[in-house]
């Protein structure tokens, strides 16, 4: 089984361009093979990593929706599924990607999910670790798609709306019974030392602050630019941070 690091935060909060700087870190350090997934119907991770064009596992089980009733009898819609699943999966260097698109509609999603969680099983054997940047509701790990993470990051900006919103995601992965075996906080754009107000706050959630991430400019020019996160210097302060973040995990 692979490192889950599971990722979810308000919106807004900056959780995919920390998720894609996970990646980034990892594939610095040589840690491969890696699976980032963009969970968040709404999510731009694949513009973070500077991918272009991509077809999600939603747009895949649409298709499947409007094809099963034409499928001929006796019809393998497993093997037809996991030949398209495979088709949507990007390789790049030093990582693979999968983008999950939106939650299922009416219809045979049931059945769906079952195979998609045989296969998510199967791909996950195949990677050292998997990098997840989920919607702030968590829709995939409640669904059980990805069942459990050995770390869950709750991304916070320097706000208390933002700490609330990450205790809400907290209380949900418990209520749900996830198998999270460390939880915690990050908070990112922060101007200079983190407020005592927002210490307290995080504390009275009895869950730690397991980082903190400073303001920068060349985060806004990059996403400005079109450019991937990937390509930042290695001697960016986002970048160094995330990566002692990384490191203080594994």
């Amino acid at each position: 089984m692979p490192f889950n690091i599971a990722v979810s935060g308000k919106g807004g909060t900056g959780k995919t361009t920390f998720s894609s700087l996970i990646v980034r870190s990892l594939i610095h350090s040589g840690k491969k093979p890696i699976l980032a997934i963009d969970a968040d119907a709404d999510g731009n991770l694949a513009e973070a990593l500077g991918l272009n064009g991509i077809k999600t596992v939603g747009e895949v089980l649409e298709e499947m929706e409007q094809k099963i009733s034409q499928f001929p009898p006796g019809f393998s819609k497993d093997d037809w599924l996991e030949a398209k699943l495979a088709e949507v999966m990007v390789e790049e260097r030093g990582f693979d990607f999968l983008s999950m698109g939106r939650g299922e509609g009416p219809g045979c999603y049931c059945y769906v999910n079952s195979v998609l969680r045989r296969i998510m099983d199967n791909l996950e054997n195949s990677y050292t670790y998997l990098v997840m940047d989920n919607a702030a509701g968590m829709e995939h790990l409640s669904r059980r798609t990805t069942r459990e993470a050995d770390i869950l990051f709750l991304i916070s900006d320097h706000s208390l709306k933002g700490v609330q919103s990450g205790a809400r995601i907290a209380g949900l992965a418990k209520e749900l019974e996830l198998d999270v075996k460390t939880m915690g906080f990050v908070i990112n754009r922060v101007p200079g030392e983190i407020d005592p107000l927002i210490v307290q706050k995080v504390e009275a959630t009895g869950l730690a602050i397991l980082g903190s991430i400073p303001e920068d400019d060349q985060i806004g020019r990059f996403d400005i630019e079109g450019r991937s996160l990937l390509e930042l210097p290695e001697d960016n302060k986002v970048v160094r941070a995330v990566t002692q973040i990384v490191e203080k995990i594994l």
